[in-house]
């Protein structure tokens, strides 16, 4: 291990609660500085993930880390917080500008709408990112329509800020209780 790198176990089980508690009973077993949960968010229903992550309750110690790997939906990670969840990672801001969508917290918006032709506002008046505070709603549609890779790399740049933005919110939230 370099300086300052850590190994998370991993905790498997599909969507079967017993075999998410055994796998995490004996991966904590092992004493990982941190843990991560796998095999989830990749396509059961929000409410099964929910599930299984109650069935960790208790199992993994308070201290360590909780990563759930693969999860980049507002809503699912909000949730998970709730269950504990530290950490997440996931393609869907990338892979969502890719396609020409941006994130704002009414949900995904594809930019490729005809109504933002003539729309002069940011993409999110809220937000503070380069895309926002630099270009309007019409003019990222217009690259994307000529397929000029600028307009991916500032939706992307809004969509990774929404996350940014989203999670120092619950952070302060938490805090403050």
């Amino acid at each position: 291990m370099g300086k300052g790198q850590e190994l998370f176990g991993i905790i498997q089980g599909s969507t079967y609660a017993d075999l998410r508690k055994r796998s995490a009973e004996e991966i904590v077993g092992i004493g990982f500085p941190g843990y991560a949960i796998g095999g989830l968010s990749v396509g059961e229903p929000q409410e099964i993930m929910f599930e299984m992550l109650e069935a960790l309750q208790g199992i993994i110690p308070e201290e360590a880390p909780r990563h759930l790997m693969g999860v980049g939906f507002a809503q699912d990670i909000l949730g998970a917080i709730r269950y504990g969840m530290d950490l997440f990672d996931c393609v869907i801001p990338t892979r969502l500008a890719r396609h020409g969508s941006f994130l704002t917290l009414e949900g995904k918006t594809s930019i490729r709408q005809a109504r933002f032709e003539r729309d002069f506002t940011p993409i999110d008046s809220e937000c503070d990112c380069y895309a926002c505070k630099n270009f309007t709603r019409a003019y990222i549609r217009h690259l994307f329509w000529a397929r000029e890779i600028l307009a991916m790399q500032l939706l992307t740049i809004h969509n990774l800020r929404f996350f940014m933005r989203l999670l120092e919110r619950v952070r302060r939230e938490i805090l403050a209780e």
